[in-house]
């Protein structure tokens, strides 16, 4: 197999269309087509399935795609250490980010690392529901940074940063700030935002279930800058992590009973797979007082 190979199955498997893949290859579709037979032959089977206008791949067509990924991984990273170190380009990095992580925590690391790293762009990616540490090893992002930690990888370095409370979020003025813990039905009587991309979500809701609470809630959203500042106004409270206030004017309280907690983590592949800056990232993460 060759180069173009890999680059011609990539766009088709991501596109499921010989017309679109043979476009962005830049090729004709039956040279596109050939070559996709081509490899097929010499891999020994079909990588996927024809059916008159539905294609999909194969089981083999799935696994070569994810190494495919891999390999052209590699291949951009080369293309990338000649335009950094032969002709002097920036390196940009693609960070994925769990969209309920706040920014206030994160930025004085992040100065840093530009700091130390005047060749480096970043790029931060809000991950969509779904998405975890697979979007690292498919080449997505070079870091992410996930809520809980994922399950052991020896592909991949879990670095935990800090680890955060979940505790009950109200206006700054709300009577309820002057006690130093509220119990779940103080919490019950008031009108309840619901945090929809809340990790804690489901384990919130059966917390509440086990004393026989019913939380009602009168909005809902996965707007985290909207429903904290409906919060700050007064229009009700929400269960929020207690460094993941992103508005002024919240004051956060712990709910007795309630002991939910979440870790989050930097993630990278392991090794000289990943970019030299990720793993650079990777050391000042580790060194850096994630205390304050």
């Amino acid at each position: 197999m060759d180069l173009n190979q890999i680059r011609y199955y990539l766009n088709l498997a991501q596109t499921l269309n010989f017309t679109e893949a043979a476009r962005q290859s830049g090729v004709s579709q039956p040279s596109l087509t050939r070559a996709i037979q081509r490899l097929e032959e010499e891999l020994g089977g079909p990588l996927l399935y024809r059916d008159g206008k539905d294609t999909r791949l194969t089981a083999l067509g799935r696994d070569i795609q994810l190494e495919f990924m891999r390999i052209q991984v590699s291949l951009d990273a080369v293309s990338e250490i000649v335009d950094t170190s032969v002709m002097g380009q920036r390196r940009r990095l693609a960070i994925g980010i769990a969209t309920t992580i706040a920014p206030a925590v994160m930025a004085g690391f992040w100065r840093h690392v530009l700091t130390q790293l005047p060749m480096v762009e970043l790029q931060f990616f809000p991950m969509r529901p779904g998405e975890a540490e697979a979007e690292v090893l498919s080449g997505r992002y070079d870091l992410c940074l996930l809520t809980d930690p994922p399950k052991p990888n020896m592909k991949l370095t879990v670095l935990p940063l800090f680890r955060e409370c979940l505790r009950l979020a109200m206006a700054a003025d709300h009577s309820l700030t002057r006690k130093a813990e509220i119990t779940p039905a103080e919490m019950s009587e008031e009108p309840y935002l619901d945090r929809l991309h809340c990790e804690f979500r489901s384990a919130l809701i059966k917390h509440f279930m086990d004393r026989n609470i019913v939380m009602r809630p009168r909005v809902h959203s996965e707007r985290e800058d909207w429903l904290q500042q409906m919060v700050a106004a007064g229009v009700g409270i929400c269960a929020l992590p207690e460094r993941s206030a992103i508005v002024g004017g919240i004051a956060l309280r712990p709910v007795a009973g309630l002991d939910l907690s979440r870790e989050v983590s930097l993630v990278a592949v392991s090794g000289s797979g990943n970019p030299r800056e990720a793993r650079q990232i990777l050391t000042m993460a580790r060194q850096f007082d994630w205390a304050g």
